[in-house]
């Protein structure tokens, strides 16, 4: 894993020998996510939940946030995290949390205001409908702390279909795409200016990437995901074939 732009470019990162703790996000649907944030990292206070070893969190640093609190509760990833800060001598600007993503703690150190907020919890915990609806909770607050401009992200398995409970929901047709066509399409390296405006529009691109899939769980009966928030504008997702990125932004008054 490595840092893919800014100031540390091409800078390694320390990570765990697999990724039973970890779930490294593959260097594409980074480079994609950071092509749709650009301009927004320069001068940014950023929350990194979930953070692992620090791949978003530092990613966003090299770029040009001033601030970054990362939040990780594993401590044998958490000291790997530790370690990355201090290979790229960045001390002053990435505060390590070790706890819960999900905890009142956790948000109590979220900068404010907050320009970037990030959440890649565990695909059992989001998987799960008590679990996402924590990660919703979680998810909802840290709109509240965003500037105008900020955007929340949060990744989850695609498609996105809970586990529905003992008696509940009979099985259904995983949720397809937005736009099958688009895997087909190869995805816009630049985005639109203005299109931020724009967050409650049909997903503009699907992306091929190989990321290991989940454990089968065919034989489960599942529900689809509500990826809505009651405060928020969007979301808009970018699927990347099994994983995919939901942003929002703060809802605007009177929306």
């Amino acid at each position: 894993m490595r840092i893919i732009a800014g100031e540390f470019r091409s800078r390694p990162l320390l990570t765990p020998k697999d990724d039973s703790v970890t779930r490294p996000i593959p260097d594409r649907v980074k480079e994609s996510l950071f092509g749709l944030l650009r301009g927004h990292c320069e001068g940014a206070h950023v929350f990194d939940g979930f953070a692992g070893t620090g791949s978003i969190g530092l990613e966003a640093v090299s770029r040009g946030a001033t601030r970054c609190v990362c939040v990780e509760r594993d401590k044998g990833a958490a000291n790997l995290l530790r370690r990355n800060i201090e290979s790229l001598n960045a001390q002053d600007r990435c505060e390590l949390v070790v706890g819960d993503a999900l905890g009142p703690g956790a948000l109590a150190r979220a900068p404010r205001p907050l320009t970037l907020a990030f959440l890649d919890p565990p695909y059992p915990l989001v998987r799960d409908p008590i679990g996402w609806e924590r990660v919703k909770a979680q998810l909802q607050k840290l709109v509240d702390l965003l500037s105008d401009d900020g955007f929340a992200i949060v990744r989850t398995p695609w498609p996105f279909t809970l586990v529905s409970p003992a008696g509940g929901a009979e099985p259904v047709e995983e949720i397809a795409s937005p736009d099958l066509k688009a895997k087909k399409r190869r995805p816009t390296r630049e985005p639109k200016q203005g299109r931020w405006h724009e967050l409650n529009a049909p997903m503009e691109e699907t992306v091929q990437e190989s990321v290991t899939s989940e454990e089968d769980e065919s034989d489960v009966a599942r529900v689809p995901a509500d990826l809505s928030l009651p405060n928020a504008a969007g979301p808009e997702t970018h699927a990347y074939h099994s994983t995919a990125l939901h942003l929002y932004m703060k809802k605007r008054s009177g929306a």
